[in-house]
């Protein structure tokens, strides 16, 4: 496994995929500091202490990172096909059941990197702001909400990425459809009881973002673990089909 994650590796550094989802990350942010620069009652949002960290998360949750890295898993999944590699892997021979593994571990570490990187571009932006407001265990609750949300997000769009690997050079689609099912939340987060059920929702529940009340928390973490099995039949199914 140490060499197929290796290899997957030097894959993703010869990939402008990587790049991409680098800087969706970094205009998202940029985005939403220049939406704080908004007045609302004679001050602008952005000069609340820790507005900056509490906004950036929901609203790349809801509008680009599920899909940045939907996108990104599907590809890795999909190039072999579409390189035209997959031939040639077979003959070596190699576990193509361990090769999907390897790359969705990637996947999940790169998912949980860009949360981490979003993280440090809004705890930037607020330390050159006002540092000396913010206190250290706000920040460090706010550290662990980004992980959170960077872990519980890579679950809730893995089968997204499953389905459309089916479908090997169709990993545009997984953009399109992790958009759209991310973008819902929006509406589901209406709602105490949708909200801590549907998972682009429920991951705020588990990350702290939403308050809930023990029984919202356990609907949550059933709802995104629930996804996370899902993606490992639609996988499984597959390695199946292609050793049939």
């Amino acid at each position: 496994m140490r060499i197929l994650l290796w290899a997957e590796r030097q894959k993703l550094r010869r990939s402008n995929m990587v790049w991409v989802a680098f800087f969706a990350t970094v205009l998202l942010a940029a985005i939403v500091l220049i939406g704080g620069q908004q007045v609302y009652e004679g001050v602008r949002y952005i000069d609340t202490p820790g507005w900056f960290l509490s906004v950036l998360q929901p609203w790349a949750t809801m509008l680009a990172l599920p899909a940045v890295v939907a996108l990104l898993g599907s590809y890795m999944i999909c190039r072999e096909q579409q390189d035209d590699t997959l031939k040639t892997l077979r003959m070596i021979p190699i576990n193509e059941a361990k090769l999907t593994v390897a790359k969705m571990i990637l996947a999940f570490v790169i998912c949980v990197l860009l949360y981490l990187l979003l993280f440090v571009l809004a705890f930037a932006a607020e330390a050159v702001l006002h540092a000396p407001a913010l206190p250290v265990g706000m920040v460090l609750g706010f550290l662990k909400a980004y992980l959170i949300d960077g872990v519980t997000v890579f679950f809730a769009i893995s089968p997204i990425i499953a389905l459309v690997s089916r479908n090997k050079n169709g990993y545009w689609l997984a953009l399109v459809f992790a958009e759209l099912y991310s973008f819902t939340g929006m509406f589901t987060s209406m709602s105490n009881t949708l909200r801590a059920i549907y998972p682009m929702t429920a991951v705020f529940g588990l990350s702290g973002y939403y308050d809930s009340t023990p029984g919202q928390f356990a609907l949550s973490c059933v709802s995104v673990l629930a996804c996370g099995v899902l993606a490992v039949i639609i996988l499984a199914g597959q390695s199946k089909a292609a050793a049939d």
